[in-house]
This record gives structure tokens, C-alpha cells and sequence, in this order.
């Protein structure tokens, strides 16, 4: 259900990027717009990872590291049935993680400081499950997509004003409406669309760990942990805040229209029923992780959590 529900709203954006194109240039603008729009995603959706990434100050991190990153992504990566896509961390207090990457052969999962030393090690498997399960989805390509088309939508709204076709078909109050409506439309889809694809992955990253209750675990405690922490470069660039795990710019009390993430009490409860039904380990290949087949972690500085 969750990708007919993805297609629709999909098709709903790319219908409202056409109908933009047709009111500023009639048939020959919609037509246009989804030349330009095609070729926008391509672009994006080949340098994507390279651009979010640079966007974050993320810095790779290299296989045998002390943080034993590597080592338990790769684990949990088998259990995906997933190559092992590249590890990165990001210096910020704010506890949080994304993943990037145009399919799982190219993808990379990126951490933050603020996460490695605030999550137990069972908990941070729960994350990392959680991020490799777009990377299955393909996620990271769909929300790339939506981004790019809602950016765009926005884009043509703004030139209508210049353009006599539109003027003409509307008048100036209809191209004013436009202009603000279209790009509000497009952040709604783009919001739906996350907000649908966030529930899979955590029902998706429940069962590569074994454990909804670990992931549900580290959900409460990223979100205490970005409603008091700031996370500057997400708020420099918040087009990339619906990557995250959990919203890095504010938190969420509500499935509300305008937010880009389900409400994390809504995703901890969906995880708990999960666990009371026993599906911890339900479309798993491999058999489930226990805490003890968890490849260590080392101490972080200080403050890491685990030894």
C-alpha cells in the first residue's frame, strides 16, 4: 500500500509541475517544463549522495575504524541483502542520520557525532537498519526526485509574473494565487511522500535488525535530542531536512500537513505493536541479530556511550 500510495502522490506532483507549465506557456510550456524537469533529475539524481554529503561537512569514514561503524553496518547490510554502502560521519551534536545515494550499489549512510555518543550500540543498529532500508527502498532516489520537482514547481510559480501567457489565462490575481498555491502544493506531496516512505522504513529496519523496540528506542531519544539541539547546516540548507531520520530543524507533535516526518510518538507505537506481534524477524533471510552479534563500538572521545 505504502508504494501505490508513493506512485499516486508521485504522479500528483509531476501532474502539478505540467499544469504550472501549461498556465505560464499553454501546451508548448507543459511540455517544456517536463523536458526541464526530467533533466534536472537526472542531474540530481546522479550527484546527489556527492551533493547532500557536501552540504553536511560529512567526512568519510574508513573501513576498520575505531567507532566500528563499518563493522556493524556490514552486518546489518547482509541482513538487507545490500552491498555495503560507504559510512560517513558528520560533526554535530544534534543526534541524527540520513541516507543518500542514487541506488544501493552507490548509496552511503551518514552518521552524526551527537548520535554515536547518545545511542547504545543495539540502539544505533536500529538506526543504521532503519537507513538501509531506504537504501532498499529506494528512497533515497524518490525523495531526491520529489525534492528536485518541488524545487522546480517553485522555480515556475515565481517566473509566472513575467510571463503574458499566464497572465492572460488567469489575470494577475490568478497568476498571484499561483505563485504562492503551486509551491505550497508541492511541499505537501513532497511532505506525504516522506511521511509515507519514514513508516516502511522503520517497519523495513525492524525486521533487518530483528528488533522494532531498539529502533523505536533510539527514535525517543534523537527526537529529545534535536528539539534541544541545533543542527546548523541543516538549518542552512532544510530542503534535505526530510532525509533525516528525524526532522533536524523542529520537532513534530503531529501527522500534520506541513510536517515532513510522522509524529514519533505514532512511529515508537506502530514499532511496540510490531514487537507485541512477534514480527521482529518477518521477510528476514538471515537469522535476526542479538545484542551479544552486535560487532562492537568503540568509545567516542569521552563521551561515548559503550566499550
Amino acid at each position: 500500500m505504502g508504494y501505490v500510495k508513493t506512485a499516486m502522490l508521485m504522479a500528483a506532483m509531476t501532474a502539478l509541475f505540467m499544469g504550472v507549465g501549461y498556465l505560464i506557456g499553454g501546451s508548448g510550456g507543459a511540455v517544456i517544463a517536463l523536458v526541464v524537469a526530467a533533466a534536472m533529475n537526472v542531474f540530481t539524481w546522479w550527484n546527489s549522495d556527492r551533493m547532500v554529503l557536501r552540504m553536511h561537512n560529512a567526512r568519510r569514514v574508513p573501513p576498520g575504524d575505531r567507532l566500528g561503524l563499518h563493522a556493524l553496518t556490514a552486518e546489518l547490510a547482509r541482513n538487507a541483502g545490500l552491498p555495503e554502502p560507504k559510512v560517513y560521519l558528520i560533526e554535530t551534536p544534534q543526534p541524527n542520520a540520513f541516507a543518500t545515494g542514487r541506488n544501493p550499489a552507490n548509496a552511503a549512510v551518514a552518521v552524526t557525532a551527537g548520535l554515536m555518543q547518545s545511542l547504545t550500540r543495539e540502539e544505533l543498529a536500529g538506526v543504521i537498519a532503519h537507513e538501509l532500508a531506504h537504501i532498499r527502498n529506494h528512497d533515497t532516489a524518490i525523495m531526491t526526485v520529489t525534492a528536485t520537482f518541488a524545487g522546480a514547481i517553485s522555480m515556475l510559480a515565481n517566473f509566472a509574473l513575467f510571463f503574458g501567457g499566464s497572465r492572460e489565462r488567469m489575470g494577475l490575481v490568478g497568476t498571484l494565487l499561483m505563485m504562492f498555491l503551486a509551491p505550497m502544493a508541492a511541499g505537501l506531496v513532497q511532505m506525504a511522500i516522506s511521511r509515507t516512505r519514514e513508516y516502511a522504513a522503520d517497519k523495513a529496519g525492524a525486521e533487518i535488525c530483528g528488533h522494532p523496540l531498539w529502533l523505536a528506542s533510539a527514535l525517543e531519544k534523537i527526537a529529545s535530542g534535536a528539539a534541544r539541539i541545533d543542527n546548523h547546516a541543516a538549518e542552512r540548507n532544510p530542503a534535505t531536512a526530510h532525509m533525516f531520520i528525524i526532522n533536524p530543524l523542529h520537532a513534530h507533535k503531529h501527522d500534520s500537513l506541513f510536517a515532513t516526518h510522522p509524529a514519533t510518538e505514532n512511529r515508537v507505537a506502530e514499532l511496540r505493536a510490531m514487537a507485541a506481534r512477534g514480527g521482529q524477524s518477518a521477510g528476514v533471510s538471515n537469522p535476526r541479530m542479538s545484542a551479544s552479534s552486535i560487532p562492537k563500538t568503540g568509545k567516542q572521545g569521552r563521551s561515548g556511550p559503550w566499550g
